[in-house]
């Protein structure tokens, strides 16, 4: 046996940054990620007002969804972090955030109210990030690979 040891590529141990600038397509499903996340953010506050302002009945209740809306904007903003960073890990559950708010945008589709408009614009954010994030620009700034096209070890 020799006693040279081998050498592990630095590469292998440091998270490497990919070449070139970010496309436009990345900042642009980053950028909505946020604005979901933002928007979720302050419903999550403004439900906790609610609460807080409101009778004795209505305020579990308040707390209740606002601390829930609160926790759910934390996966599109940690997604639009990771976009920005371009962590493949990231694109994941920015395009679960999009197939969630779909049926959210639905609903506000049916309601006989001003959730209307809400609702239209709900679902053209959604389509549009999905579009942006499974396109190949982005796909390929990630550096996410299809099936079959790992490279060797």
């Amino acid at each position: 046996m020799s006693t040279e040891q081998k050498s592990v590529p630095e590469t292998d141990t440091v998270a490497r940054e990919p070449d070139g600038p970010r496309p436009a397509r990345l900042t642009a499903a980053a950028a909505l990620c946020a604005l979901e996340g933002c928007a979720l953010a302050a419903g999550g506050v403004w439900m906790l007002v609610l609460g807080a302002t409101g009778d004795s009945g209505d305020r579990q209740q308040g707390v209740t969804g606002g601390v829930t809306l609160l926790v759910l904007a934390l996966l599109p903003l940690l997604a639009a972090r990771g976009l920005l960073m371009r962590r493949g890990w990231s694109r994941g559950p920015a395009v679960i955030t999009q197939i969630m708010a779909l049926p959210v945008a639905y609903s506000l589709l049916q309601a006989d109210s001003v959730a209307i408009p809400a609702g239209i614009v709900l679902a053209a954010v959604a389509v549009a990030a999905l579009v942006l994030l499974v396109n190949q620009a982005t796909t390929r700034a990630l550096g996410i690979k299809g099936p079959g096209r790992a490279e060797p070890k």
